[in-house]
C-alpha cells in the first residue's frame, strides 16, 4: 500500500497519517483495491487515487499513477451511495439505483461488455443489463463483481476460473447472471476474496464457493467449490459480519463476541503465534470480551471491564486482519451487515413523501430536498420497485409472491392524487411518462423489475381517458411487448390483485375504448355523433388488447373474478354499426385484420343478441335465395318446386316421431331456412305463435323420464345425459338439432340444463362448481374430501380411483384410471381424484350421447357467431331467464284502434294484473307471448300490444304470433279479473282468430 496513502511511491507507512486533501471532506466510505483507492463523501461524491494503469480510477486525463484524491467528474453529476473495488475495476451505485462501473475488463468484470470488445474503461459506465432492478448492495472479489437486490436476488459476473461467481461452472461471465440457487436463502451480504466468494444470509448462515486450495472456503478440504455451499462449521451460531482478504475469511458471532477464521495463515492473518493455514472455522483469540465481559486470553492479571473492548466491526486486506473495538462500558452495538444503513440505499417512495406533496400548498416554495427526491424516484423503475415491499414477505421475490403492499401504495398515491402544486403535479406526470414507461424493457433483468406493472395502475392519471396518448397506449404496449415469461409472471400477479385494483384497471381501459370510439371515431366535425365501422386506430388498439389480456386473466386465472359485465360498453351500439360490423368480420378471411367483433367482452347481451339476429338473417337470407334459385331451376327442368322454407307436418299425438322423421328429411343447409310448423288437423298459419308452442311440447315430451333419455338430480332439479340409456343416439341428435333451431329462431325453450351444458358447447372445460350447479350434495361430498387435511384421510374417507353407480337397481363400478379400484385416494392425489370425478360425470360416462347432441346442435348453429359468446350468455340465449320487470312490462306496452293507457279498461287491467300472485303473471306471459320466461335482453325485449273488442260476453284473445292481446271493454274490473284468470289457463292450441 503505497501510492493509496497519498504518500510517495517508494516510501511505506507504518504509522498512520492524516490524508491532508479529504481533511474537509466527510468520508462515509473507503474502498481499496490492489493499488488503487476509492472514498465516498457525505454528498455522494468518489474520490480515487493510485494506479491507474486499467483506468480504475476514472481519470482519463491523468496518468497511470495519481498521488492525491481526485474527484470523479463523470460521476459529479450523481448522488453515490456506494462503491467497491476489486483489483483493479470499481463499481458504483447511486441514489436512483443506477450502478456504474469501470477499470480492467479482462473477465468481463465490468458487466458491460466482452473483453474482446472492451478491455478496459477510463470512464464509468452503466451497467444497463440491471436496470430496473432496486439494488440494494454492491461487492467486487478479486476480478469478479456482485450485486444483491432488495428481495436478495443475487448477480454475479466477471472472472470465474475456480468457480467463484457460484454459477456451477468454471466458464467468465461478461454480463450480470443470477445465482438462481441463492434465491430462496435471503443473501444479505457478500464479501469477495481473489478468486472465492463468500454470502452471508439473513438468518445469519455463511455459503461460500471459489477456490479452495487454502481452505479459504471452511469446508475442512483444499477443494473448489463451484456452488455456494454452507459452512456446516458455523451452523448453530448467529454470523452477522464477514470478510475476505485475499485467500482468508472472518465471521463474527456478536452473540459470544467471537471472530472465527479460515484459510491461509502464514502472514499471521489469524492473530495466532502459530501461523497456519486451517480449513475449518477456527476462534480467532484477540484482546477483547464477549458481551457478557469473559475474556478470551488467559492473562494472569485482572480484566478492568471499565477499559475492556468489545468487537465493533471486522476487516481484512490482502494477508490482513484488522478489527475496529469499542470499549465495553460505551454501549455500542456492534455492526450487523444484515441491516443496511438508509444512508446506503436507494431512494423509495413512501406514504410519508407523498404526504409532503400533498401538503405543499398550490402557490408556495417547495422544499428543494423534497423536489430532489421527487425527480430521482420517479424517473427511476429501481427506486419505484424497492417501494411499498411487504415486511420480511418481500424476500424471494418469485412469480407467486410479488412481495409488494398494494394498500400502501393505494394510500401513497392517494396522497399524489391530492397534489395541488402545479411543479411537482408535472414532474411526476412528466418522469412517469417519459422516463419510467418509456425505459420498459420486453425481457425484464429479473422477476423484481415487474413490480412496477402493480405500482403504475394506482397513479391516478389512469382515470383520465384524455391522457390515453401518453399514458394508458405507451404502459399497455410496454406489456404487450413483454416476452412469454414475464408476461405470464405479470398475469399471475394480475391474477392475485384484489378486486377493485383489477376492477379499476379493466374499467380505466373500457374508458379510453369508449373515449376513443366516441370522440375520435364517431363525432362528426358538428360535435354529434353517428353509427360508424370502427377502423383501425394504434391507440384503440393497444387499449382492446390490454383488455383481451385482462379478460383472459379474469375468464381463466384468477379465483376472485370481478363481474364479466364489468368488461361491456352498453353504449357501443350507439356509436358502432355492430351489424356491419359483423358482416365484415364474417367475411374477412384476413385473421389479423382489425374488427370490433374481435372483442365480444365488450358487448352486452342485447349487443350480442343483435349479431346473432344479423347472422341469423344473413343465413336466412343465403338459404331462401338459394332455395329460390333452385326453385327456378327445377320448373326448367320440370323437378319438385323446392320451398323457401323448413315446414314440419307433425301431430300432437305422435310430436317426437313425427318430428325426428321431418328432421331427417333436411340437410344442413335447408335448416337455415325459416322454420314454419303445421300441426295436423289445426286450421292456424304459423307467424311464431305455433312455433313457440311446438317447441314447448317437443321439448317436454323429449325429457319425460319415460324415454330415459336424462337423469333429474334432485336436488338441484337439473337433468343431464343418461350414461345408460335404451334410446338411439339419433334421439340426442335430435335434441341437439331442436336446441339450435331454438337459437336460430330466437325462440325461449325450457331446458333444464346446468351450464356445463353450454361450457361443452363452446369447448371450455367444466370444473367442481358446475358439478356444484349439478348436484349440490355431490360437490359438498367432493369438497369435504379436498378440505380434509388430516393423516387418517385414508382411514376416514377409505376411497380408491373408482365410481359406484346404479345401473337399473344393481351397483356397478367404473374405474376412474388404469387400475383404479387398486389406487387409494390419498392427501397427495385426492385433487386428481375429484377431478377424473368430475370429468367421468360430465365427459367421459356421456361421451357418445353429448357428441350426438352437439351433432345435432352444431348443424344448425354453426360458425363464427358462436364465438361471441359466454357460456352464461348462450344459456339465456336458449331458456331466456326469469329476472322480471313487470312494471317494465307495462311501460313497453302499446295501444292500438282506440286504446290508450288513460282508459279505463286498461287502468282496471293493470290493476288486475299487477295484484295477481306471481305465478299467474308468469301464466299471463305464457299465454300471450307462448313462453314465460324472458329474453336475454330483460323485459324491455318483450313488445306486447292491447287492442279492444266491443263484446264483453268474450275472453281476451292471446294472438301469440305477435304479442297482441283483444281484451274486450269490460263494465267492471271485477269482471275483467274473471276473465282474464279464465283466459290464461288456456295456453295450448292455436285456431283462427
Amino acid at each position: 500500500m503505497t501510492v493509496q496513502l497519498n504518500k510517495i511511491l517508494t516510501k511505506i507507512l507504518i504509522i498512520l497519517e492524516l490524508i491532508s486533501d479529504l481533511e474537509s471532506t466527510v468520508i462515509t466510505e473507503i474502498s481499496c483495491g490492489a493499488r488503487h483507492s476509492l472514498a465516498l463523501s457525505e454528498w455522494g461524491q468518489v474520490f480515487t487515487w493510485g494506479h491507474n494503469d486499467y483506468g480504475q480510477l476514472a481519470l482519463p486525463d491523468f496518468p497511470d499513477v495519481v498521488r492525491s484524491p481526485k474527484i470523479v467528474k463523470k460521476l459529479a453529476t450523481q448522488t453515490i451511495i456506494q462503491i467497491a473495488s476489486g483489483y483493479n475495476h470499481c463499481l458504483a451505485l447511486t441514489n436512483c439505483g443506477a450502478l456504474y462501473a469501470w477499470g480492467s475488463n479482462i473477465y468481463g468484470q465490468l458487466g458491460i461488455s466482452p473483453p474482446s470488445d472492451l478491455a478496459h474503461s477510463t470512464t464509468p459506465r452503466l451497467v444497463d443489463s440491471l436496470l430496473g432492478i432496486p439494488i440494494a448492495l454492491i461487492a467486487c472479489g478479486g476480478n469478479h463483481s456482485f450485486i444483491i437486490s432488495k428481495s436478495g436476488a443475487v448477480f454475479g459476473w466477471g472472472r470465474n476460473n475456480s468457480g467463484q461467481l457460484g454459477l456451477n461452472d468454471c466458464i467468465h461471465r461478461h454480463f450480470p447472471t443470477q445465482l438462481k440457487t441463492l434465491r430462496s436463502l435471503c443473501v444479505r451480504y457478500i464479501a469477495g476474496g481473489e478468486q472465492y466468494s463468500v454470502f452471508l444470509t439473513n438468518d445469519g448462515g455463511v455459503f461460500t464457493c471459489g477456490r479452495g486450495s487454502y481452505g479459504q472456503l471452511g469446508h475442512g478440504g483444499n477443494l473448489n467449490e463451484a456452488l455456494p455451499r454452507k459452512v456446516t462449521e458455523l451452523m448453530g451460531s448467529t454470523i452477522t459480519q464477514i470478510a475476505c482478504g485475499a485467500q482468508h475469511t472472518l465471521a463474527f458471532v456478536p452473540s459470544r463476541g467471537r471472530i472465527y477464521g479460515f484459510g491461509l495463515g502464514c502472514f499471521g492473518q489469524f492473530g495466532a503465534r502459530k501461523v497456519s493455514s486451517c480449513s475449518l472455522p477456527q476462534v480467532v483469540v484477540g484482546p477483547w470480551v464477549s458481551p457478557s465481559g469473559s475474556k478470551l486470553v488467559d492473562t494472569d492479571t485482572k480484566e478492568n471491564l471499565e477499559t475492556a473492548f468489545l468487537i465493533r466491526q471486522i476487516f481484512c486486506g490482502g494477508n490482513q486482519s484488522l478489527v475496529l473495538t469499542s470499549k465495553f462500558n460505551d454501549d455500542i452495538l456492534a455492526v450487523d451487515y444484515r441491516i443496511y444503513e438508509p444512508r446506503t440505499q436507494i431512494m423509495c417512495l413512501t406514504k410519508e413523501l407523498a404526504k409532503q406533496c400533498a401538503l405543499v400548498e398550490k402557490d408556495a416554495s417547495v422544499d428543494l430536498d423534497l423536489m430532489t427526491a421527487i425527480e430521482v424516484i420517479f424517473k427511476s423503475q429501481a427506486c419505484l420497485n424497492g417501494s411499498f415491499l411487504l415486511e420480511n414477505r418481500h424476500f424471494c421475490c418469485t412469480s407467486k409472491q410479488p412481495g409488494v403492499d398494494l394498500l400502501d401504495v393505494k394510500e401513497t398515491f392517494d396522497y399524489i392524487r391530492k397534489v395541488e402544486h402545479e411543479s411537482i403535479k408535472q414532474i411526476i406526470w412528466d418522469k412517469i411518462t417519459n422516463e419510467i414507461i418509456a425505459s420498459l424493457m420486453p425481457s425484464p433483468a429479473d422477476v423484481e423489475t415487474l413490480r412496477l406493472y402493480l405500482i403504475l395502475p394506482l397513479y391516478h392519471e389512469f382515470v383520465n381517458s384524455k391522457n390515453y396518448e401518453h399514458l394508458h397506449t405507451t404502459f399497455s404496449n410496454a406489456v404487450l411487448r413483454l416476452k412469454d415469461i414475464p408476461k405470464k409472471i405479470i398475469a399471475i400477479w394480475w391474477a392475485q390483485t384484489p378486486v377493485d385494483w383489477f376492477e379499476n384497471l379493466v374499467s380505466n381501459y373500457k374508458n379510453v375504448v369508449a373515449h376513443i370510439i366516441s370522440f375520435k371515431i364517431a363525432a362528426n366535425s358538428s360535435g354529434t355523433f353517428e353509427k360508424k365501422l370502427v377502423t383501425y386506430n394504434s391507440n384503440l388498439c393497444a387499449a382492446l388488447n390490454l383488455l383481451v389480456v385482462l379478460h383472459r386473466i379474469n375468464h381463466k386465472e384468477r379465483e376472485e373474478k370481478i363481474d364479466y359485465d364489468i368488461f361491456h360498453w352498453p353504449e357501443l351500439t350507439d356509436y358502432v354499426d355492430i351489424q356491419q360490423d359483423y358482416i365484415h368480420w364474417l367475411f374477412d378471411k384476413n385473421p389479423d385484420a382489425f374488427n370490433i367483433c374481435n372483442y365480444p367482452f365488450l358487448f352486452n347481451a342485447s349487443a350480442k343478441t343483435t349479431l346473432l339476429q344479423t347472422d341469423q338473417a344473413i343465413q336466412m337470407h343465403t338459404a331462401m335465395q338459394n332455395a329460390a334459385n333452385s326453385g327456378i331451376l327445377s320448373l326448367l327442368t320440370f323437378g319438385t318446386p323446392i320451398s323457401q322454407f323448413i315446414v314440419l307436418n307433425v301431430s300432437r299425438e305422435n310430436l317426437v316421431q313425427d318430428t325426428l322423421r321431418e328432421i331427417m328429411q333436411y340437410n344442413q343447409s335447408d335448416l337455415k331456412k325459416p322454420l314454419k310448423i303445421k300441426f295436423h288437423g289445426e286450421e292456424a298459419e304459423d307467424a311464431g305463435g305455433v312455433r313457440k308452442e311446438f317447441f314447448m311440447l317437443l321439448l317436454r315430451d323429449l325429457l319425460d323420464p319415460k324415454y330415459g333419455m336424462f337423469k333429474e338430480y334432485e336436488d338441484s332439479r337439473t337433468l343431464w345425459f343418461a350414461d345408460i340409456t335404451f334410446e338411439t343416439e339419433d334421439m340426442y341428435f335430435l335434441i341437439g338439432v331442436i336446441c339450435g333451431l331454438a337459437i336460430y329462431n330466437f325462440i325461449i325453450i325450457n331446458l333444464p340444463f346446468p351450464l356445463a351444458l353450454y361450457k361443452k358447447l363452446l369447448d371450455e372445460p367444466v370444473d367442481l362448481s358446475d358439478l356444484r350447479d349439478l348436484s349440490p350434495t355431490l360437490a359438498n361430498s367432493m369438497e369435504s374430501i379436498l378440505k380434509y387435511d388430516q393423516i387418517d384421510f385414508e382411514e376416514v374417507f377409505n376411497l380408491h380411483f373408482e365410481i359406484s353407480r346404479d345401473i337399473f337397481g344393481e351397483s356397478r363400478t367404473e374405474e376412474l384410471k388404469p387400475n383404479g379400484g387398486q389406487i387409494p385416494v390419498t392427501l397427495e392425489n385426492k385433487k386428481e381424484f375429484v377431478d377424473l370425478y368430475v370429468d367421468f360425470i360430465f365427459n367421459k360416462a356421456v361421451e357418445t350421447q353429448f357428441t350426438a347432441f352437439r351433432k345435432g346442435f352444431m348443424k344448425v348453429c354453426w360458425g363464427r357467431v358462436l364465438q361471441i359468446f359466454k357460456p352464461d350468455e348462450l344459456m339465456a340465449v336458449v331458456i331466456g331467464n326469469e329476472e322480471y320487470d313487470w312494471q317494465a312490462l307495462e311501460l313497453q306496452c302499446e295501444y292500438k284502434n282506440g286504446y290508450n293507457s288513460g282508459d279505463q279498461t286498461i287502468r282496471w287491467f293493470w290493476e288486475v294484473f299487477h295484484e295477481l300472485p306471481e305465478s299467474e303473471k308468469k301464466k299471463f306471459l305464457l299465454y300471450l307471448t307462448g313462453s314465460d320466461r324472458i329474453p336475454i335482453q330483460g323485459m324491455k325485449a318483450i313488445k306486447i300490444c292491447i287492442q279492444p273488442t266491443n263484446d264483453e260476453r268474450f275472453l281476451p284473445v292471446a294472438h301469440t304470433c305477435f304479442n297482441l292481446l283483444d281484451l274486450p271493454q269490460y263494465k267492471t274490473k271485477e269482471r275483467l279479473k274473471y276473465k282474464l284468470l279464465q283466459a290464461i289457463q288456456q295456453t295450448q292450441g292455436f285456431s283462427l282468430v
